[in-house]
């Protein structure tokens, strides 16, 4: 019995390119990523000051009535809403940054993991985002208030801009990271790394280590600590939620052993 003569393949145009090619597409997506952060950056810089003024209104909040923000350096004045507003500018370009990246490397992915990845690029920008925000509006107001409550009758707080600032930034990017706790559990799921069982079996290893975790990138106080550790634990839990859906289901051999 004849059987009809297959077409060779289609060669993967991406196999083929040298390496030179890959170096100058990887170039030009980064030209554009830079090209969006500066162009941003300078329509913001005009609100510089805007910014770090609703950047410092959860500290003036709990500052006492005769208290303020002091600059210990003549040039803290410019470069700290400066700062901030390049911060900003990297924040809000974050998904045409993650959508160069994605155009980068779409091609050398199969079509099954494009339809895992667009969904999990997508909700990692949500999640960092809502790491931001749980940090603005929840965690910093109290954990200043925290602080300031702690503060002798014969002190006055007045805090530097810029270590106000540097105290900030590290926590929007310390819950940021945290609430990407999700997807960072769901990829080593489907990745095969880890499964669902031995997840679940670590969990009481896993919750000691979200303490652990909080108490070492969080200011030296418990609040902060527990505001940190307990959405990151409940994120983990998401996560592993998320990956009893998504699980790859192991292939019985056996069940073909007869084929």
């Amino acid at each position: 019995m004849s059987h009809a003569t297959l077409p060779p393949p289609r060669p993967d145009p991406l196999s083929e390119m040298p390496i030179t090619a890959h170096l100058i597409e990887l170039r030009a997506h980064l030209v554009r990523i830079f090209i969006a952060v500066i162009g941003l950056f300078m329509v913001l810089a005009y609100f510089a000051r805007d910014l770090y003024q609703l950047l410092s209104l959860p500290l003036q909040a709990v500052l006492p009535a005769n208290a303020t923000m002091i600059a210990t350096d003549i040039t803290t004045t410019f470069m700290s809403p400066i700062r901030l507003t390049l911060y900003v500018a990297v924040i809000l370009v974050m998904p045409y940054i993650l959508h160069q990246i994605w155009q980068f490397i779409a091609p050398a992915l199969y079509k099954n993991e494009k339809k895992i990845a667009i969904p999990i690029l997508i909700s990692s920008v949500l999640l960092f985002y809502c790491g931001i925000a749980f940090a603005y509006f929840l965690a910093l107001p109290n954990i200043l208030k925290f602080f300031i409550m702690f503060s002798p009758d014969n002190v006055i707080p007045m805090t530097d801009i810029d270590s106000y600032l540097s105290f900030a930034l590290k926590l929007f990017m310390v819950f940021g990271l945290t609430f990407e706790v999700p997807v960072a559990t769901l990829l080593l799921i489907l990745a095969g790394v880890v499964s669902v069982e031995s997840l679940v079996d670590k969990r009481r290893y896993i919750v000691v280590g979200c303490f652990a975790v909080s108490a070492i990138v969080t200011p030296p106080d418990g609040l902060s600590m527990l505001m940190l550790a307990i959405p990151m634990w409940l994120l983990f839990e998401l996560g592993l939620l998320m990956g009893r859906f998504l699980e790859p289901k192991p292939v019985d051999l056996t069940a073909h052993e007869g084929d």
